[in-house]
């Protein structure tokens, strides 16, 4: 069996999580003057969003009506305030539980999935059209829309099964220095779980039953436990005390842990029994165990000045859990062996992969190196707005440790 000891950093960043830490920059600040500046720049963000969505929805929404002749009240507002609801839904579900709440949550992120497909759907409808015209084929109006619109919910129907699959993918890192311990042990990365609204409790006991059937010697979860909304941590993070691991299970924060203040979620973790790393190192039989909370990453300063608190020994492997490929330059140049990372779902769907790889490039999935750092970065085992998965898959990554 593997045993676990804790080692020892400086002193505000080990000891304590509250007002130390606050001061000293180890944990982001909730005051009124924080909280109104991210107020501020969600209602900027939302709006926006509600914009483009709303937009979206209103030329789908045309052009149904156009092709298929369906000029009805229903079909001009139905799907606009279906859409509209979601960020609404959304902002209420921050501080309010209600099954009514949850049931519109659920029906306004399934159709913004929808949406995404159908606005592509739409604009291939004027397109043909125009094809058409010009060419002077006839083109059945009402045929072409039902097609290409039932294409569109075809395939947001696949993508809802998709991401309720949690499948298991497996690889094999090669850690230099690797102790005779963990040669040829399995360990396990669960990231962004997203419970809240779209998935709860069952879908934790889900993930914690797949982990035991798996067996690794260890659990490492890097963030986004839960989805920001309202909910009963207590109950909803429960099933984890039933995980066994002989070598622990270990987590740090995501973003969406940070949506407000993230103590209360740390402590029912650490009441499941999980193990969070406060911005330290652990050390279990040789491995170095590292975790560094979401918003500590964002700035590379603070970031560095967290691993340097935490004496990497350069010479033994070491394992970072830090939720976004982002910074990484800062592990690299610390020593770190392997970053355990989540936060891009892949893209979740089409097309937003393709938006995600621009914007992380090949570390947005997989297995990468930059110098003598290695990347995994998992796709995630839940899904964030649209319970969709179309190009990519709901995961629990099991890897393999071997010398290098």
């Amino acid at each position: 069996m593997l045993n676990a000891s804790s080692d020892q950093m400086s002193t505000q960043a080990s000891k304590t999580e509250g007002s130390t830490l606050v001061s000293t920059g180890i944990l982001p600040s909730t005051g009124p003057a924080a909280r109104t500046s991210r107020s501020a720049r969600f209602l900027v963000v939302a709006t926006i969003f509600s914009t483009i969505v709303l937009s979206a929805a209103w030329f789908v929404t045309a052009t149904w009506i156009h092709f298929s002749g369906m000029d009805t009240l229903a079909w001009k507002i139905g799907p606009l305030l279906l859409i509209g609801s979601f960020v609404p839904a959304t902002i209420l579900s921050f501080r309010h539980q209600h099954p009514l709440l949850r049931v519109l949550n659920v029906l306004s992120s399934t159709a913004l999935g929808l949406l995404n497909y159908a606005f592509v759907a739409a604009i291939a409808c004027w397109l043909a059209s125009g094809v058409a015209a010009l060419s002077g084929v006839s083109l059945n109006p009402r045929l072409l829309v039902f097609v290409l619109f039932g294409g569109a919910t075809l395939i947001s129907l696949y993508g809802l099964v998709n991401a309720a699959r949690l499948r298991v993918t497996r690889v094999t890192v090669r850690l230099p220095n690797l102790p005779h311990a963990w040669q040829g042990r399995d360990v396990a990365l669960v990231s962004d779980v997203h419970a809240g609204n779209i998935r709860g409790r069952r879908f934790v006991r889900r993930i914690v039953s797949r982990l035991n059937q798996l067996r690794p010697a260890a659990v490492f979860i890097s963030g986004d436990m839960i989805d920001g909304t309202k909910v009963d941590l207590d109950h909803v993070v429960q099933p984890w005390a039933d995980l066994a691991a002989p070598a622990g299970a270990y987590f740090a924060s995501g973003n969406h842990d940070e949506f407000s203040d993230r103590a209360p979620l740390l402590a029912a973790l650490g009441r499941a029994g999980l193990r969070v790393l406060h911005n330290e190192k652990v050390a279990v039989d040789g491995l170095q165990i590292v975790g560094v909370h979401d918003h500590e990453t964002r700035d590379p300063q603070d970031f560095q000045a967290i691993l340097h608190r935490a004496q990497i020994d350069r010479r033994g492997p070491s394992i970072l859990l830090a939720h976004q490929p982002s910074n990484l330059s800062v592990p690299e140049e610390a020593g770190i062996s392997l970053q355990l990372s989540g936060h891009t779902h892949g893209g979740q769907f089409w097309p937003w992969n393709w938006v995600v790889g621009k914007v992380y490039g090949r570390f947005s999935y997989g297995l990468n190196r930059l110098g003598n750092l290695q990347v995994f970065t998992s796709s995630g085992a839940g899904t964030w707005g649209p319970p969709l998965r179309v190009g990519t898959k709901s995961e629990i990554v099991l890897l393999r440790l071997m010398a290098d």
